[in-house]
């Protein structure tokens, strides 16, 4: 536990990412009124497999690289910063089945050489259970992998909770000192590449909040005020989100009651 945190970053994926496998359009005011909650809540950022690279942009692991260049090529005519990347179903695949760590490890290499082509510093490598493959150990055997050939590389991971090992998979990391992580508030969402319907949403941001502020880690997050960003979003939704903390609630009000009756 020595390599825990002081503090994570939260990449709120949940009006992008989360929104995408709703089957109804989402109405755009009601997308405008959930970020600007969102906003309001203390949260800063509201935005390996070769079948999986073809059946989600189809385009193949050379291919991709090859738009990627295009990109940034544009993004450096424009101006635009590039300060992550992002290795895809970094801990399996529905298609391809398990990916070695080494894969891996060789997919952030050469998304570290293409960064070093254009004079880009990445300040993060996210690594992605996009399928929700992953398991405490593969969560050890990746990040070790990927440290052991960079070990200064801060990683981010972008955790999916289709089987139920997201939050997990969350405190594995934790334990390993990763400080970054991509969510989704109330468990919104999924992948509607991955081939499997039951492909479930980014691990849910206010449960990943309850668990880091419990443990001592700081989030910057309002959690009471989240948890209404989460019930804000099944009401837009019109259906029942995964999120455990929305329907539990934070332990603020018992903590209240609870010295309220010491004193």
């Amino acid at each position: 536990m020595a390599d825990l945190p002081k503090t994570v970053d939260i990449h709120e994926e949940g009006p992008r990412e989360g929104f995408q496998i709703e089957p109804g359009p989402i109405a755009t005011a009601d997308k405008v009124r959930f970020i600007e909650a969102l906003a309001e809540t203390g949260l800063k950022e509201v935005h390996a497999s070769e079948t999986f690279s073809i059946r989600n942009t189809n385009k193949n692991t050379a291919e991709t690289l090859a738009e990627q260049r295009r990109a940034l090529d544009y993004y450096r005519a424009h101006g635009i910063p590039v300060t992550s990347a992002i290795v895809m179903t970094a801990f399996g695949c529905n298609f391809e089945g398990a990916i070695a760590p080494e894969r891996v490890r060789d997919c952030v290499g050469m998304l570290l050489d293409l960064a070093q082509e254009y004079g880009v510093t990445l300040d993060t490598m996210r690594l992605a259970d996009t399928v929700g493959w992953a398991n405490p150990n593969a969560i050890a055997s990746v990040i070790g992998a990927v440290r052991e050939r960079w070990p200064d590389l801060p990683i981010a991971l972008h955790l999916h909770d289709t089987r139920g090992a997201g939050m997990a998979n969350a405190l594995t990391g934790l334990q390993l000192g990763v400080a970054h992580f991509d969510s989704s508030c109330a468990g919104l969402g999924g992948c509607p590449f991955a081939g499997h319907k039951g492909a479930a949403g980014n691990i849910c941001t206010e449960d990943l909040v309850f668990l880091c502020e419990e443990m001592g880690i700081a989030t910057g997050v309002d959690l009471d005020a989240l948890i209404e960003c989460a019930r804000m979003a099944e009401a837009i939704v019109g259906h029942p989100l995964p999120g455990k903390v929305m329907h539990a609630g934070s332990l603020t009000r018992f903590r209240q009651a609870a010295s309220g009756r010491a004193a």
